[in-house]
């Protein structure tokens, strides 16, 4: 990895993931972001490089066939992966590089980055992590249910990775992961 660092965060969908690395980011412009593929639809705000590769199934099975991304996982329907060589080029120089992914890419990142600091954003509970499922809006009740399920699993594995931080104080929990990345 030369001089960088690999930063994973992972965590169930509606944990608040997003936000953190926003935050985080706003703060420590030094820190650089993987930009990741998914296969899902945009949501409203969404912007094509900035906010994911929307590439269609077609388009990231080449990529998976390629070996082209850092990890790649399936998940509610739909692929989500980093690609590989923005991610080695940053870590090139020198860079700190946060990888914001689910559970089983960062999985999958342990096996080829064992060196890779790796974070577990947890929600206070299932029922506060889905009032923020439904508040946020951009999923459709089938689609939050499986969310959820998927949540449940997710949560069990927590104490697979490095660190866990509750994120029941979005300044509180910001903190938490300033001192683990900065440590």
């Amino acid at each position: 990895m030369a001089n960088g660092e690999l930063i994973v965060i992972t965590g169930p969908s509606g944990v608040g993931k997003g936000t953190l690395v926003k935050l985080l980011l706003a703060h420590h412009p030094e820190l650089s972001v993987s930009t990741s593929a998914t296969t899902r639809a945009p949501r409203e705000g969404e912007v094509e490089g900035k906010d994911y590769y929307f590439l269609s199934s077609e388009e990231f099975e080449t990529m998976i066939e390629n070996g082209e991304f850092l990890e790649w996982a399936k998940y509610t329907g739909n692929y989500y992966g980093t690609p590989k060589k923005a991610v080695e080029e940053q870590l090139q120089a020198g860079k700190k590089v946060i990888l914001e992914i689910e559970v089983v890419g960062a999985r999958k990142v342990q096996e080829s980055f064992p060196e890779a600091t790796r974070i577990f954003i947890l929600p206070p509970s299932l029922p506060v992590l889905e009032q923020r499922l439904e508040k946020r809006g951009k999923d459709d009740p089938k689609a939050i249910e499986q969310r959820l399920a998927e949540a449940k699993t997710e949560i069990a594995a927590a104490e697979e990775f490095d660190y866990a931080i509750v994120n029941d104080d979005i300044d509180r929990s910001l903190i938490e992961l300033e001192k683990i990345i900065f440590q």
